[in-house]
């Protein structure tokens, strides 16, 4: 007996369709550039995840640097100390405190160039 199967084919675009929402033009209705986004789009998703630990680094560091430009202190001099001294605050949290809490954030930095 002959299978017939249109019935899964359709399926299956009708998943690739779905999972193209958002995309433009021939990305979102061809089925044969759909696949091909949804896999460049899980390709970017793999690398970036990766990515977005150094970006918010950077970003966590440029904040402190901020912070301590306006006392006066050097970032690099500021890490070494805070170190050297065992205090266990990594640089998302004195970014944290940089932004939201400067009068704290200030309280810190000059208890470790002391």
């Amino acid at each position: 007996m002959r299978v017939k199967r249109g019935t899964t084919v359709r399926a299956k675009h009708r998943k690739l369709i779905t999972s193209t929402k958002g995309f433009r033009t021939l990305r979102r209705t061809n089925i044969k550039r759909a696949r091909e986004a949804i896999l460049k789009a899980g390709q970017y998703a793999y690398r970036d995840r990766r990515n977005k630990k150094r970006s918010f680094r950077a970003l966590w560091i440029n904040r402190i640097n901020a912070a301590l430009t306006g006392l006066g202190i050097k970032y690099n001099s500021f890490i070494k100390k805070i170190t050297d001294q065992k205090i266990e605050l990594d640089r998302k949290v004195l970014a944290q405190l940089a932004v939201e809490h400067p009068t704290v954030f200030e309280q810190i930095a000059k208890q470790v160039i002391k």
